[in-house]
């Protein structure tokens, strides 16, 4: 899967497009994961990651009791936003919780955790995405916050941050100092504009969204763009971004 590079109207770097058609898939019992990126089986050595982004995956599970059984990760921010049903966390550090819509999960394994994440309630559809953090060998940990008041103001919103600028505001932080996760609910005809950042990743979790210069984006799909500068973008109707601003990229 090669994204497909856009005009960018004379604007900094590359705009590459990513169709939710275009995306891995991966199909085992009662879990249908589709990734963005190289992942498990699928490898393409030109498609394994954007900036500081490793995996962007957007997962339905089918039933409760279904999903992933106890497995390991090191050294790594796995940041997960849930769209419908209930997602339930249990790690061997003794963090656990119940994720649903409007609640924002992180977990720094650092030097090593293990953890199950079933569905409580399904079907459940989640979106999972992992960075690295900026330190390796620390110590696991976790964050969680319901973001739902800060997103029913419109616009986008810093869910999750390492930046120093929103020390003390994000609801929950980033073991990765170069980036943050926004999220924005947007109503029909809303314009937002997005973070500028050398790296930014715009996922479409819901509806439809026109960006500029990379034009009109449906439900699954995703647009990276490669330059400082920030660009707009209009909900068509009713619609979701999840979006990551970067201002680093992995070796």
């Amino acid at each position: 899967m090669t994204p497909a590079t856009v005009d960018d109207h004379g604007r900094g770097g590359p705009v590459r497009v990513v169709r939710a058609g275009e995306r891995f898939v991966t199909r085992t019992t009662g879990v249908l994961s589709r990734h963005s990126f190289s992942f498990g089986p699928h490898y393409d050595p030109g498609n394994v990651g954007f900036g500081l982004l490793v995996v962007a995956n957007d997962d339905v599970v089918a039933a409760p009791g279904e999903g992933y059984p106890e497995h390991p990760h090191r050294d790594v921010e796995v940041v997960t936003w849930v769209l419908s049903g209930a997602l339930s966390h249990l790690d061997t550090g003794g963090h656990g919780g119940l994720v649903v819509p409007g609640v924002v999960q992180r977990m720094s394994a650092g030097r090593g955790v293990r953890h199950a994440e079933v569905a409580a309630e399904g079907p459940l559809r989640f979106v999972q995405m992992w960075v690295p953090p900026s330190d390796a060998g620390v110590d696991p940990s976790y964050g969680q916050a319901d973001v739902t008041a800060d997103l029913a103001g419109g616009g986008l919103v810093a869910v999750v941050s390492g930046l120093r600028r929103h020390a003390g505001d994000a609801p929950v932080a980033l073991g990765q100092r170069r980036a943050a996760m926004h999220v924005g609910r947007l109503g029909a005809g809303e314009r937002v504009t997005l973070p500028s950042a050398p790296f930014v990743h715009v996922y479409v979790a819901r509806g439809e969204v026109d960006v500029e210069s990379a034009g009109r984006l449906g439900e699954g799909d995703a647009v990276r763009l490669t330059d400082e500068g920030g660009r707009s973008v209009t909900a068509l109707g009713a619609a979701e971004l999840v979006v990551w601003e970067m201002h680093a990229a992995v070796a």
